[in-house]
């Protein structure tokens, strides 16, 4: 298992298409990827799960991975949550 912890930074404007892109990014690792936020999981390539965090600008989430590709879905989704703009 590989987990990390990241800060949300996103427009509130742009959040729900950073969450979508977030998602779509989560399916592309055969891992299985959750997403913690204040003792809440959700499946990361579920975006009803993730919606269902609450995610919003400046909310600390961490990222969990277990599986072949763990530490490169953790490393890619944490770069693009740290920056979901680029």
């Amino acid at each position: 298992m590989v987990d990390k912890k990241v800060i949300f930074q996103c427009q509130d404007d742009l959040q729900m298409k950073a969450v979508a892109v977030m998602v779509q990014k989560a399916s592309d690792f055969r891992s299985t990827v959750y997403l913690v936020r204040n003792g809440r999981r959700a499946n990361a390539k579920s975006l009803l799960g993730v919606m269902s965090l609450g995610i919003e600008n400046g909310a600390e989430i961490e990222i969990c991975a277990d599986g072949d590709d763990a530490q490169t879905a953790v490393d890619a989704l944490a770069s693009y949550l740290d920056n979901p703009q680029n």
